[in-house]
């Protein structure tokens, strides 16, 4: 707006006073209608504002600012000159059901003819980061909630744990705080406890193991436990600590377990691993445990049995190679399957007794990389009688599958398998072709494109039929 239309200022004093200080300005006549609207900034724009000439001032109002225009009206009505008049918020109601846009104004009046000149400062933004304020004041609330609530619950659990805990400075290892069970152990030492160093608290003769498992904690984050001796009182204990940092400063946690306790609590966390040693040391299969490389770390008795070894004599320390069928092969082909898969199921081979002949075995395996240290476990059983069974005068049936074929691989060689094969699809095509005859060897061998005499002489080295007489003859 350049000019307010009919009013007794100056055009250019007005403009300059508007365009300076106001965000939004009003010239509203003697009974409260708006006459002309100046936006000072374009994006002081209030949406629906470019309506409001010929509306009364209170129109375009929320109900909750209409007894503040009322007010500013009668205010500046009384004034007959222009002084500083007390600002008020109103806020602007948006079309569509928008949130209100709130303006803080002060009015005045303009010459001599009851007008009024409005002057507004658009509040949205100073409301932004009022709201944005609250927001953060309460998130700050909720997690200062939270961590009083945490910190409850630890100091409870910190309080009433059975087990001895104190809490020292890393760098000192001055005792910062002890719980109630550290306190009754130390007996009449606890009063001297907080706030001097924790070595000074332990004999003599521990001292030195208990200094480099903290140095070890603070400089590496872990450290093997260590027994201690009070200096209290002469009681034995087991030491733990971990490292944590607070307030920008590192502190140890400190755990102390009697040693009678200890030495229970360990026994009871082997006792499923001694009995799992034990089942696997009877088990009837070879057992066998290598390193990555395929050293024996060790065997039940089931595998010094399978492979004869003499007497006080272990596998320990020797390569497994040396007692499988295909030396240099069948080792490599199955740590090459564990790297990749992890797990080996029913692998054929034979194993080489240090007497006797070798025997057929499956052998199944699994690798255990997170061991201590890694390692690989094979166990290996025994199937030359399973194989023998069912083949008369011990000669070995012919495969009746591809997966029977497969089966062969690793205890048949190559060439044997493709001989066999061979047989397999010759005699197949013979039964096919005196079914297909009615058992007329005649038509058969012709249908083969095969001699009669060369027919004979499969069907005998096949065993088929009786080889008296000849249905074709």
């Amino acid at each position: 707006m350049n000019q307010f239309e009919g009013a007794d200022i100056d055009a250019r004093a007005a403009a300059a006073l508007i365009t300076a200080t106001s965000d939004v300005a009003l010239l509203i006549d003697g009974q409260g209608v708006i006459r002309d609207v100046s936006i000072g900034r374009e994006e002081s724009a209030i949406e629906g504002s470019d309506g409001w000439v010929g509306r009364h001032w209170l129109e375009t109002v929320t109900v909750e600012s209409r007894p503040k225009v009322l007010a500013m009206l009668k205010d500046a009505s009384n004034d007959a000159l222009i002084a500083p008049a007390a600002w008020r918020q109103l806020n602007h109601p948006i079309p569509g059901g928008g949130a209100d846009v709130p303006v803080l104004y002060s009015a005045l009046p303009v010459g001599k003819q009851g007008k009024v000149l409005a002057v507004g400062r658009d509040l949205r933004t100073v409301a932004t980061l009022q709201q944005r304020l609250v927001d953060a004041q309460q998130a700050m609330e909720r997690d200062y909630l939270r961590l009083r609530q945490t910190e409850a619950r630890y100091r409870l659990l910190f309080e009433t744990v059975s087990e001895a805990v104190i809490v020292a400075d890393a760098s000192t290892l001055a005792v910062v705080e002890a719980n109630p069970a550290a306190l009754r152990l130390f007996g009449d030492g606890a009063k001297r406890l907080i706030g001097r160093s924790f070595l000074d608290s332990i004999d003599g003769g521990s001292r030195s193991a208990t200094a480099a498992l903290l140095s070890s904690v603070r400089n590496a984050g872990r450290g093997e436990d260590v027994t201690l001796r009070l200096a209290s009182n002469g009681h034995e204990f087991a030491l733990s600590a971990s490292l944590f940092r607070q307030d920008g400063g590192a502190l140890l946690l400190l755990r102390l377990v009697p040693r009678a306790a200890a030495v229970a609590a360990e026994a009871a966390r082997m006792a499923p691993e001694v009995g799992l040693l034990r089942a696997l040391d009877r088990l009837p299969d070879a057992f066998v445990v290598t390193d990555l490389q395929g050293r024996v770390l060790t065997a039940n008795a089931s595998f010094t049995e399978l492979a004869q070894l003499a007497s006080g004599e272990s596998p320990v320390g020797q390569s497994l190679d040396r007692w499988l069928g295909r030396s240099g092969v069948d080792l490599n082909v199955m740590m090459g399957t564990l790297k990749q898969h992890g797990v080996v199921r029913l692998f054929p081979t034979t194993l080489r007794p240090a007497y006797g002949s070798p025997l057929k075995v499956e052998i199944s395996a699994v690798a255990v990389p997170e061991g201590d240290p890694p390692c690989l476990g094979f166990t290996i059983r025994d199937v030359e009688r399973r194989l023998a069974s069912g083949t008369p005068g011990g000669g070995r049936e012919l495969p009746r599958s591809a997966g029977q074929l497969a089966e062969l691989v690793g205890r048949v060689p190559m060439k044997d398998i493709v001989s066999e094969t061979t047989d397999l699809i010759e005699r197949m095509c013979i039964e096919a072709a005196l079914e297909l005859t009615g058992d007329n060897r005649a038509s058969a061998a012709e249908m083969l494109g095969l001699s009669r005499q060369s027919l004979y002489v499969k069907l005998r080295r096949y065993g088929m039929g009786d080889l008296g007489g000849d249905s074709g003859s």
